[in-house]
């Protein structure tokens, strides 16, 4: 039984400099100086590491004329061949010196190393190293769980974020995943998802990125340089462009004058004033920022308010709306237009990008003295998309139908100017795992998110109260669901863990992708 000291492939490709080493000494200076660090800097996970996942991404020294490459990993601490060996709980294998895999517990430290198989079966047996998975309570199961629903058949390999317990789940509930401290704060995101570079986005004041291990790629510059407040009040959605940019949802504060024509009668917010006469009142903006944090591009929904139909907007009571509520948006950066969502007047809004101008109103239209009725296709939405096929889809909250479920809603666009906006899909939410109590007491006013898949099925996530999150396919046949639950001590049972957003992972790739982008990073 050999220990690796150091990979073959690199002492045959410099063995010529070496043989000549008065020739190229300062060439072998170098390379007996840097040698130990080369070699260090290929063992993934470092040593001494405490991981905040469980599935993890190992990398051994390469060793040429290796046909195989091992992986052994024991539960526990370690220093000794004997101890080690008799401690093994997993074994995996691969071609390459890289190997995804996935340890069973939290909060344990365990020992590995790779064996080398080689052309004529002689193994080489490298090193023990040792790592630690954390513990934290939100991958207590005892506290917070995943209840499965329906097992999956198709994405069985697939994986969840939720964001309210900022935890990622496998398709069966085990949690694989949890986001650490975020700039030294234990923060409740939302809108976790994976980004096109394959890092992590999520929303906080400010929003942030990060890699696997929670370390802080990038963070929005708070500056209020587009609301003019303290700072851009970011909210609901957050996502990384394929530009490499970054777009969120923010809030401009306006002042309206409570006894004058809202929206017309506003002036700038002064985070300062102690003016009584006007009222303090929220307006959505969307921010693009490089990568730098500079300010790209910005637009502000005050601007379409002043002169579109929605100074008529009165509610059954004849009271003024004070707030639109933007919730969610959708950048299609191939046609470049943006989709806006306004909760509170259920309606939708098509931005022409870079312009600013809105091409298309989706919604009640406004006249003057007539009260809001509804559009009779959405309302209360909180989630919006464009499919792969163009098509305009969205967790509908259907809370102007009162005892009515959410709905997934698929819309086409008009074609022309004659035409209209057009149901063609729509699948009604179901609620189930709960008391007949439980049930008559849902509320569907808030949350809510739809992604859709690669075969045209769509991952939802019904809403805050309800926090069921399931597969639909285009037959409407359920393919997957669970509920995120949690334990409450004092009544002794599990209740609702609610979900403002829910995200899956169901591209391999991507994952991997994500795992080796922080897998060299400080762990």
């Amino acid at each position: 039984m050999h220990v690796i000291t150091r990979p073959v492939s690199f002492f045959e490709l410099y063995l010529p400099a070496i043989r000549s080493f008065f020739m190229f000494r300062s060439f072998v200076i170098f390379f007996l100086f840097i040698y130990p660090f080369a070699l260090k800097s290929q063992i993934l996970p470092l040593e001494g590491s405490s991981l905040n996942y469980r599935i993890i991404g190992f990398s051994a020294p390469l060793l040429s004329h290796t046909e195989n490459y091992q992986l052994e990993i024991a539960l526990g601490y370690y220093n000794t061949e004997d101890s080690f060996k008799k401690n093994i709980i997993k074994t995996f294998s691969a071609k390459n010196n890289k190997i995804i895999a996935e340890v069973p517990l939290f909060g344990k430290e365990y020992t590995w190393r790779a064996k080398y198989v080689g052309a004529h079966s002689s193994n080489i047996t490298g090193d023990l190293h040792h790592f630690s998975t954390k513990m934290n309570p939100c991958v207590d199961t005892s506290l917070f769980r995943l209840r499965i629903l329906k097992n999956a058949e198709e994405y069985k390999d697939a994986f969840v974020f939720l964001d309210d317990s900022k935890v990622m789940y496998d398709m069966k509930g085990n949690p694989v995943w949890f986001l650490p401290p975020v700039d030294g704060i234990q923060i409740t995101p939302r809108d976790i998802k994976l980004s096109p570079e394959g890092t992590i986005t999520l929303l906080f004041n400010p929003p942030y990125e990060v890699n696997y291990n929670g370390a802080v790629l990038w963070k929005a510059p708070m500056k209020g340089v587009v609301s003019g407040d303290y700072n851009e009040n970011c909210h609901h959605e957050f996502t990384r462009l394929k530009n490499g940019h970054y777009m969120v949802l923010g809030i401009e504060y306006m002042l309206w004058k409570q006894d004058a024509p809202y929206p017309q009668d506003t002036i700038p917010f002064n985070p300062t004033s102690t003016d009584s006469v006007y009222k303090k009142t929220p307006f959505g903006t969307i921010i693009e920022y490089d990568e730098k944090g500079n300010v790209v591009w910005s637009w502000k929904s005050s601007r379409y308010f002043r002169t579109s139909d929605l100074k008529y907007f009165r509610t059954d009571q004849g009271s003024d709306i004070v707030d639109a509520h933007e919730n969610a948006f959708f950048f299609d950066e191939k046609n470049k237009f943006i989709y806006v969502s306004f909760k509170n007047i259920s309606r939708i809004i098509k931005v022409k990008y870079p312009e600013g101008t809105v091409v298309s109103s989706y919604g009640e239209n406004y006249k003057p003295g007539v009260p809001q009725k509804g559009n009779g296709l959405f309302c209360g939405q909180h989630a919006c998309n464009i499919s792969r096929k163009g098509y305009l889809y969205m967790f509908n909250n259907n809370i102007c139908n009162t005892g009515e479920l959410p709905k997934i809603t698929v819309l086409e666009e008009p074609h022309s100017s004659k035409d209209s906006l057009k149901k063609i899909w729509e699948y009604e939410c179901t609620i189930e795992g709960v008391s007949e109590s439980e049930r008559k007491a849902q509320r569907f006013i808030s949350g809510g998110s739809v992604q859709e898949l690669p075969d045209g099925s769509i991952f939802a996530c019904m809403n805050g109260t309800y926090s069921k999150i399931f597969i639909v396919n285009p037959d409407k046949k359920i393919l997957w669901s669970g509920l995120a639950e949690k334990w409450n001590a004092n009544e002794k049972k599990w209740e609702m863990s609610g979900q403002y957003r829910s995200y899956i992972v169901y591209d391999k790739e991507k994952l991997e992708q994500l795992i080796w982008n922080a897998a060299d990073k400080k762990q």
